[in-house]
């Protein structure tokens, strides 16, 4: 019989949280360093039996690894975190679906855009059935997967459609949330060539941006620049978009790391504009 079950997303921050020292590195940007504290955790508490905090800890390992632009091996870290996480949580618990989530954006780094499609889409609506206050950020985090890998698969009026929708309905979003959202409309405007919405867009993801707390800005290092870039350059503004591909490159590079995702578009931005 199980004993404990949790109810909601686990405090991993909590001073009291086992996995908190690996969540203020990840945080301040020690990807490596969190991703070996996070392992460590997992190693030590899957010795105890539905402990709760092995998986929390895998899955925080698998988002240093992808920080870090090692997709393959963060997909992996879920793919072995995910059986537990069911088993302790429940497959429809917050917890459960969040690192469905969050593996499926490492599919979509890797270049799996139906997959990451298919099961953001899924996520979503199994988020959405639920009633505890964290699902609703998980169906958030899901949409916005869901909305990057259409614009991907160059659906774009559906990604565009689907980004408008989530932004009209769940109004009082998170900062964060916003602009993700906003970054990845503009990037189905760029893709319908409706390149001065697209500017506008970015524009606004930018002041949303600048608004938020430095560790909150980290993991969209570089993506405003890129938006902007492509834009500028989709009305022949081509000086102005090499000076922020570079931009994005740059600081893609200085925080991301050359692997990464980001910084291996921005570098073939560049090297579309001649930059």
């Amino acid at each position: 019989m199980r004993i404990f079950r949790p109810r909601g997303l686990l405090d991993v921050a909590s001073a009291r949280s086992p996995v908190a020292q690996a969540v203020a590195m990840h945080r301040a940007g020690r990807h490596a360093d969190a991703e070996r504290e996070a392992r460590a955790v997992a190693a030590s508490r899957s010795r105890r039996r539905n402990d709760a905090w092995a998986p929390v800890a895998l899955g925080i390992a698998a988002l240093a690894a992808g920080a870090q632009g090692r997709h393959t091996e963060a997909v992996a870290l879920y793919d072995e975190a995910l059986p537990l996480f069911a088993k302790i949580f429940g497959d429809g618990h917050p917890q459960t679906l969040k690192a469905r989530s969050d593996r499926a954006q490492q599919l979509a780094s890797l270049g799996r855009h139906a997959e990451c499609e298919a099961e953001c889409a899924d996520v979503a609506s199994a988020a959405a059935r639920r009633r505890e206050p964290e699902a609703a950020d998980v169906a958030l985090a899901a949409r916005n997967g869901q909305v990057f890998a259409l614009t991907a698969l160059g659906r774009h009026p559906e990604a565009e459609a689907l980004a408008r929708e989530v932004l009209a309905a769940a109004q009082g979003m998170p900062r964060r949330f916003s602009l993700v959202l906003r970054l990845n409309l503009a990037r189905s405007l760029n893709g319908q060539a409706r390149h001065e919405e697209a500017l506008a867009e970015a524009e606004h993801a930018l002041r949303l941006h600048r608004g938020l707390p430095a560790a909150e800005q980290r993991p969209e290092a570089g993506a405003v620049d890129l938006a902007e870039a492509t834009a500028l350059l989709g009305l022949g503004r081509r000086d102005e978009a090499r000076a922020r591909a570079v931009a994005a490159h740059d600081v893609c590079l200085a925080v991301l790391g050359p692997d990464h995702r980001r910084t291996e578009e921005a570098r073939e931005l560049r090297g579309r504009i001649g930059a």
